[in-house]
């Protein structure tokens, strides 16, 4: 074989360094996409969140400490995670429907789009809740946790948002592509937590259309009271832990009312919600991506009914509370447990009124499952929380609507029992693997 001419070697050198040049440049651009859909620069972030009362140690705090696992904690977690890593994917295709939405909103009707976005309607105003419709959650297209199933819709299909609100700025509930897109398709209003409107204004949005507001601070949109309150988790968007609020939504308008409680661990503020803003009509609350070694960051299936039940107290926070302790991130918290006797027994053994008209309460409230189903974020199996999730809601009486994603579910065409019994079909089962232990044993 003859050696390469001068003339070959010197084009071959041109297309090598064209390609590095070529290569180098889309490397760069993929860094600054990253960038981008990180968000504002933490600094900047602090420099206008720290006159909160809530804001300490260069970080938000609550009351309850709400504790990433430990590094020790961590390397066995991961460990763990690529063991198990198959149980939190579906087999075969998840079922989803196209949502068939009214041209005007009705008067209380929910959408689950997957994971925790929610179209909802409540008395003519529409609002989104946590839009995440990218493939990724991750600031890398080609990194992170990847969409189990397609969205059943497009943000740009969906009737006029009038309000985005948002939990907080993990990359499963604050999408930078989405919101583009819903500056593209919609431009709403968003109701925000302190120091995600800085991500906000980061990708474009015009700061007269967000509202941020810290816990317990409550603001008017669209013929709607939203209510930020009080969650047990934390944020971050890299490295940078806690410089942003989280929070779960209280949301009431004139006739109707529910509640978004965010990704949260088990707490006592459930009960101080319940008492103060309770009851809600619906309530929609995380069942999915538990694990022992993060028992502080989200509920259990059977907490998020008992954080149900909390949240539709109609009596004192004294007699409505939740049993916990801060324990240590990683290990188990044992006594992350409910306390069901509100209000006391007569000594014949009959409920006291007050926990009758409790009972009730919680019972006239529609429970909707959300953060499940969509991204494989911890090491259970895939429909182990929606297993769980109806057991425990079975028991404490609490009606749970399980709709297919985009089925549109109108919770003033009957009661509460009557629409829970109708969006209940097990559809998820056709999914579960084999292996799964809970597997056709609903």
């Amino acid at each position: 074989m003859r050696s390469l001419a001068t003339s070959d070697r010197a084009s071959v050198r041109a297309m090598s360094s064209a390609v590095a040049v070529v290569s180098s440049r889309s490397r760069v651009r993929e860094l600054l996409r990253t960038l981008h859909r990180m968000g504002a620069d933490p600094a900047e972030i602090v420099a206008g969140v720290r006159d909160s009362p809530n804001f300490r140690n260069r970080r938000f705090e609550a009351d309850e400490p709400s504790l990433r696992p430990r590094l020790r904690a961590q390397t066995s977690a991961l460990l763990a995670a690529i063991r198990v890593h198959g149980r939190g994917r579906p087999v075969g295709e998840v079922p989803r429907v196209r949502p068939v939405l009214p041209e005007q909103a009705g008067a209380l009707a929910a959408t689950w789009y997957g994971h925790a976005t929610t179209l909802l309607e409540v008395d003519g105003a529409r609002l989104l809740i946590d839009p995440v419709f990218g493939e990724r959650v991750s600031p890398s297209n080609r990194f992170g946790p990847k969409r189990l199933h397609p969205a059943p819709g497009r943000i740009e299909e969906m009737p006029r948002v009038d309000v985005v609100l948002i939990s907080h700025d993990h990359y499963d509930h604050l999408d930078a592509p989405s919101i583009t897109e819903l500056e593209r398709t919609h431009r709403p209003h968003y109701v925000v937590p302190l120091g995600l409107d800085f991500h906000l204004r980061a990708w474009g949005v015009p700061a007269d259309r967000i509202t941020s507001l810290d816990w317990r601070e409550a603001t008017d949109v669209a013929g709607l009271r939203l209510t930020c309150t009080e969650a047990r988790h934390n944020s971050g968007r890299g490295l940078v832990d806690s410089q942003t609020l989280w929070a779960g939504w209280a949301i009431h308008g004139p006739r109707h009312s529910a509640y978004y409680s965010g990704d949260s661990g088990t707490s006592k503020r459930f009960a101080h919600i319940g008492a103060d803003l309770g009851p809600f009509d619906l309530t929609l609350l995380p069942i999915g991506a538990y694990d022992p070694y993060w028992p502080d960051l989200h509920l259990e299936p059977e907490q998020a009914v008992a954080a149900h039940r909390d949240v539709n107290r109609i009596e004192s926070v004294r007699e409505a509370v939740t049993a916990d302790r801060a324990g240590v991130a990683d290990e188990f918290i044992e006594g992350d447990q409910r306390i069901d006797t509100p209000g006391g027994v007569h000594e014949e053994g009959e409920a006291t009124p007050t926990e009758r008209e409790a009972r009730t309460a919680a019972a006239t409230s529609v429970m909707l499952p959300v953060h499940w189903a969509t991204f494989n974020l911890a090491m259970h199996w895939w429909a182990e929380p929606m297993r769980r999730v109806r057991r425990a809601a079975e028991e404490a009486g609490v009606p749970l609507i399980s709709p297919r994603l985009g089925e549109r579910v109108d919770l003033t065409e009957a009661e509460p029992d009557v629409i829970a019994a109708t969006y209940a079909q097990p559809w998820w089962e056709d999914c579960s693997a084999a292996e799964d232990p809970g597997y056709r044993c609903m």
